[in-house]
């Protein structure tokens, strides 16, 4: 009995050694993972301090692009911060201590001594560009497996360690190849004394100024580029040219056109036909404000879905980063300036809704009532929904095929000549069995499609996008829609007018202007001229059958 005793007590002790060691293996990880987690939290707020009080346009990035090495330490590192304005790279250990040595990028010129006409270079030592060369040399930079060589973050010369002289150091900085563009710092600091003393003539200044370029970007248009490009522009230009649409809105980044020499600024806006639609709503808005000498013309980097406004101006289809941002600031440079017709779109409920104020809306691109309003609406609707989804432009042209296929089964836009009437210059027109009508103010239509001229077999007149003048096209549904964008079909020619009339008689129908849309009861849709906006064609993009109808002649 004592023998047994003892064995059940030499079982209970061995089980708490396995109860104890079980806990401690099953709580030892859990411990190591929320003290890791702890001290991960504890660095990226410590991290994000730093970056909210920096002077710097600090960004962290878990690998780096291409071999770095930290400014402060010269180590190679695959991930750490750098600055999107000025270039620095830095591991996280030295980045309080960088923040603390080097300066950033100048908006404008602190000066106590008068208003300064010249400034000097501003070298920032290592991670040069690859395959830049040494402007005193000519032989490549950046070859070394270690910090080495200097940039200059304005004009972007490249220099080696031993072709670095005092004289470099202070020499005065041209701004290199996009001098034209690029805001000098003392340009503002002028400016800005001028104001102080109200002082409105800038004429002793301009020449500081010659093509001064802004870039508005839209983060959330595209797959994120948006994002890359704000910092290749601004580490390229003045910081202050350049403008997240997510934070600041287009009318209020415009003020800065107000500085510069009259009649010469340029604009690039990153983003969708529809943020093309809201800077030029804001231009118009300088309009009214009695600010006209300083209108900007506006040029386009499609990041959007359809782009069909970029296309019809010669900036392509759809951004993918396929051209360097170098090349789109030449672009830029080089592009004629142009008109665009702006329409006004009234719409007019009728019956009990009429005493609702009518919906007034500004065209660039189209109106349409049927079919393509249809998918729009739907697209929209599950974009609203679910908008991380929607974040890829392959996949938003695949919702639109998928709704177009639906439509086809369903044909819910049917019978449409017998709900509405049309007329055009005041004229009524007789229209044939129809599910869509649309009116085009540009050659584009549908992410591509040239929709006036078709398959291009038969003899119209030319479209374009500065005479005043709308093309209306009807469509038999959207499998026609289909064939006329793959050239196997012709669209209905309805007509070309200066006003059109469309009068929805009974039911809801879906309607859009520029890819907004919206389901519409019985009403009466008024387009008429509202007014030309300045734009700028790049000649040099052509894309399908372009040269055979040229909107730009």
């Amino acid at each position: 009995a004592g023998m047994e005793g003892s064995g059940d007590a030499s079982w209970t002790v061995a089980d708490w050694r396995l109860a104890v060691w079980t806990l401690f293996s099953v709580l030892l990880p859990v411990l190591i993972t929320a003290w890791c987690s702890f001290q991960r939290s504890r660095r990226q707020l410590r991290i994000r301090d730093i970056f909210r009080k920096s002077e710097h346009d600090w960004r962290y990035t878990d690998l780096f692009g291409q071999p770095s090495y930290c400014c402060v330490c010269a180590q190679h590192i695959l991930r750490g911060a750098f600055c999107d304005c000025c270039g620095l790279r830095v591991c996280e250990s030295c980045l309080k201590k960088a923040d603390q040595l080097f300066l950033c990028k100048e908006i404008m010129m602190r000066s106590t001594a008068g208003v300064p006409s010249s400034m000097p270079h501003h070298w920032i030592r290592g991670n040069v560009p690859l395959c830049s060369c040494c402007m005193v040399c000519k032989q490549q930079c950046g070859t070394q497996p270690k910090l080495c060589d200097y940039r200059c973050v304005w004009c972007q010369y490249t220099v080696h360690d031993e072709c670095m002289v005092d004289s470099l150091r202070t020499e005065d900085c041209t701004f290199g190849e996009f001098k034209d563009l690029i805001i000098p710092p003392y340009y503002l600091s002028a400016i800005n004394q001028m104001r102080k003393e109200k002082r409105t003539s800038y004429e002793k200044v301009v020449p500081y100024c010659r093509m001064p370029v802004m870039v508005l970007a839209n983060t959330r248009s595209g797959n994120n580029m948006g994002e890359i490009l704000l910092g290749e522009f601004k580490m390229l230009l003045n910081p202050v040219q350049v403008f997240d649409l997510s934070k600041i809105a287009p009318a209020k980044a415009l003020q800065l056109c107000t500085w510069l020499p009259c009649n010469a600024v340029r604009v690039l806006v990153c983003g969708g036909d529809g943020t093309v639609g809201w800077v030029l709503d804001a231009i118009d808005e300088m309009k009214i404000k009695g600010q006209e000498q300083y209108i900007p013309q506006v040029a386009v980097l499609p990041l959007g879905t359809g782009n069909d406004l970029s296309n019809t101006l010669g900036w392509g289809a759809g951004y993918a980063g396929e051209v360097s941002v170098e090349q789109i600031l030449r672009n830029v440079m080089e592009a004629d300036g142009i008109k665009l017709d702006r329409w006004k779109v009234q719409v007019t409920n009728k019956g009990y809704y009429s005493l609702r104020k009518p919906k007034v809306f500004t065209m660039n691109n189209y109106f349409s009532v049927g079919p393509d309003a249809l998918m729009a609406l739907n697209f929209h609707a599950h974009r609203e929904k679910t908008p991380s989804l929607f974040s890829s432009r392959i996949i938003n042209k695949a919702v639109y095929f998928f709704y177009g296929t639906k439509d086809c089964l369903v044909q819910e836009c049917k019978d449409l000549n017998k709900k509405v009437e049309l007329e055009l210059d005041g004229e009524r027109i007789e229209l044939p069995n129809l599910e869509g009508i649309i009116v085009l103010n540009i050659g584009y239509w549908g992410g591509g499609c040239r929709l006036w001229e078709g398959m291009g077999d038969e003899p119209y007149p030319l479209a374009r996008h500065d005479d005043g003048l709308l093309e209306v096209v009807g469509v038999h549904g959207s499998f026609h829609c289909a064939q006329i964008q793959v050239k196997l079909a012709n669209p209905v020619r309805l007509g070309q007018a200066h006003t059109v009339r469309l009068i929805l008689k009974s039911s809801k129908m879906p309607m859009q202007v520029d890819g907004e849309p919206w389901a519409q009861g019985p009403c009466t849709v008024t387009i008429t001229h509202k007014t030309h906006a300045l734009m700028l064609y790049h000649s040099g993009e052509q894309t399908d059958d372009d040269d055979a109808s040229s909107l730009s002649e």
